[in-house]
């Protein structure tokens, strides 16, 4: 019998966990934490960047070649670092233009987990989904993942925006390893996702059936990220998040608008988030002319970006899809006036237009200008659609909640396991 009084041992895996920019890093920090509130012992297994993790978690490295690191983006290891299969495949597909991290990371897991399956009671991943979890579930460990949204809808988005043959080609080929995730995670026995829109668009991309999975929100910590009182709100800056350089972010739209309010007023944007030195968004930023508007700022802690929100006078949350949005949930939680589009399953976190937030069509830069210039143009109005928005966040999501479905979905699996197990 399944014993909900005993504590589960959790391996939580996670091919890479940037800690404070991305939500993968996010996700990791929080849920494990939460989860060892609640009692269980939780080993995290990551990639490079790791994660940083309270003290009572444990933390399992398991290196990749780090090609995509921040410094070296793309670069080539020198035949000295190969020296596992995953290795050899994860340099293989790279060379052959293909992400090569979530495959290389699941086999890294599978050998890490193989010879130790009776350490842990469950396996729950971070959207991975390669093959190797497969391994891990042929040799009797239940494994769940959690996927915040399906990865093909990037690479539609990223399609639409390019142009010329054999870039299009390279952005399909990079793409291809979303085959993968979704032959896996047919294959898995459940999954978590984020919100409704997130679970409709998983079982309509990746034909996974509704029945597998299962909505667990994430959450914020509404004591970190909160009001400051003693910050004064500065009408010239506006803030965003832009945990990657890609097309589904919508910066390029927040920008164009940006450039359109600069003929009206001084104001200048705060992007939390690193852009690539070729990307689009640096390239936007030279010919709108806004070199001297636009202020990127990486490896900031969750305090210094409490306080960057406390110092603007809107949050925007540009993007053309969302699977959930936590950078829309923390600006919340800190009463800053949110400006979202509909993109994805924003609407359903961000709540009601000119209640909680000012909603906006994705890929709508005059749309955002004049979102932007109500907020602007209006304090009192701003004041309260931020303070509303704190109080939905309040009463919907925290980590100490997500943990807790969290954990309903591993006895869920757990006992329908021991059934299975019993009928035989």
């Amino acid at each position: 019998m399944v014993s909900t009084d005993k504590p589960l041992k959790i391996a939580l895996l996670s091919y890479r966990s940037k800690p404070h920019c991305g939500g993968q890093g996010v996700y990791v920090h929080h849920l494990s934490k939460a989860l060892s509130d609640r009692g269980h012992r939780v080993q995290v297994l990551s990639g490079q960047p790791y994660p940083v993790l309270d003290k009572r978690v444990k933390l399992q490295r398991l290196p990749s070649l780090d090609i995509f690191n921040d410094a070296f983006p793309g670069r080539t290891p020198g035949y000295w670092e190969v020296k596992t299969w995953a290795d050899s495949i994860e340099v293989c597909s790279f060379m052959t233009g293909t992400f090569s991290e979530p495959l290389a990371f699941s086999l890294r897991a599978w050998q890490a987990l193989r010879n130790h399956l009776s350490n842990f009671d469950i396996v729950h991943d971070n959207q991975s989904l390669g093959y190797g979890l497969l391994g891990i579930q042929r040799q009797g460990l239940p494994v769940l993942s959690t996927i915040h949204h399906p990865i093909t809808i990037d690479a539609k988005l990223e399609l639409e925006q390019t142009t010329g043959f054999m870039e299009r080609f390279g952005k399909r080929r990079w793409y291809s390893f979303t085959k993968m995730q979704a032959r896996v995670a047919r294959r898995l026995k459940r999954i978590i996702t984020v919100s409704e829109s997130s679970r409709n668009d998983i079982a309509s991309e990746l034909k996974v059936p509704l029945h597998l999975m299962h909505v667990v929100p994430v959450g914020v910590d509404p004591n970190l990220f909160r009001p400051l009182p003693n910050i004064q709100r500065c009408a010239k800056q506006i803030i965003t998040t832009a945990s990657a350089d890609v097309a589904m972010k919508g910066l390029r739209y927040l920008l164009e608008a940006l450039a359109k309010l600069r003929t009206e007023r001084d104001i200048s944007l705060l992007v939390i988030g690193k852009p690539r030195e070729d990307g689009a968004s640096i390239k936007a930023i030279e010919h709108l002319g806004l070199n001297d508007a636009v202020k990127f700022v990486t490896n900031v802690t969750d305090e210094r970006i409490v306080e960057l929100y406390a110092q603007s006078a809107a949050a925007v949350v540009p993007s053309l899809y969302e699977g959930f949005s936590l950078p829309a949930i923390e600006a919340m939680c800190t009463t800053t006036p949110l400006v979202a589009t509909t993109g994805g399953a924003l609407p359903e976190v961000a709540g009601t237009n000119g209640e909680t937030c000012i909603t906006v069509p994705p890929g709508d830069a005059e749309a955002l200008t004049a979102a932007l210039r109500q907020v602007l143009d209006n304090p009192e109005f701003a004041s309260r659609i931020g303070t509303a928005g704190r109080e939905r966040v309040l009463e919907r999501w925290s980590w100490h909640h997500t943990a807790a479905k969290t954990e309903q979905q591993y006895l869920e699996m757990l006992i329908q396991r021991q059934a299975s197990n019993s009928s035989r």
